[in-house]
C-alpha cells in the first residue's frame, strides 16, 4: 500500500511541476471586493491543492475522532453487558449449589452392590 501511495504522490508532484513549468503567466486572485493580487497560475494551483489537502486531513482526523468515540461507547456497553452476565453466572452457580444442598442424599444403589459382591464370589 505504501508503494501505491508513493506512486500516486510522485505522479501528482510530477504533474504539478510540469504544469508549473508550462504556466508561468500571472493570473489575478480575488478574495473579496477590492482585495486582489497577481500570482503565477502554477503557484495558485499549488496553493489551492495545499488548502484542499489540509481540508482533507482535517476531515480525516475528525472522522477518526468520531469513530474512536463511537468505539469507546460500544466498549463501555459491552463491558457493562459482560459484567451483568458474569453476575448472572455467579448467581446461578450459587442457586445450583443451594439446590444441591437441599436435595436428599441418594440411597446407595443396591443393584450395584449386589453385582460387586457377585463378581468377588465367582
Amino acid at each position: 500500500m505504501r508503494q501505491i501511495n508513493f506512486v500516486i504522490i510522485f505522479v501528482i508532484c510530477l504533474a504539478l511541476m510540469l504544469f508549473g513549468i508550462e504556466n508561468t503567466e500571472s493570473a489575478p486572485i480575488r478574495f473579496a471586493e477590492g482585495v486582489q493580487f497577481q500570482a503565477p497560475l502554477s503557484i495558485e494551483l499549488i496553493l489551492a491543492m495545499g488548502v484542499g489537502a489540509v481540508f482533507a486531513w482535517v476531515f480525516s482526523v475528525w472522522s477518526q475522532l468520531q469513530r474512536m468515540v463511537e468505539t469507546r461507547k460500544e466498549l463501555r456497553v459491552r463491558e457493562t453487558r459482560i459484567q451483568e452476565l458474569e453476575e448472572d453466572v455467579a448467581r446461578y452457580k450459587a442457586e445450583i449449589q443451594e439446590q444441591q444442598r437441599l436435595l436428599p442424599a441418594a440411597p446407595a444403589d443396591d443393584a450395584k452392590e449386589a453385582e460387586a459382591t457377585e463378581v468377588f464370589v465367582q
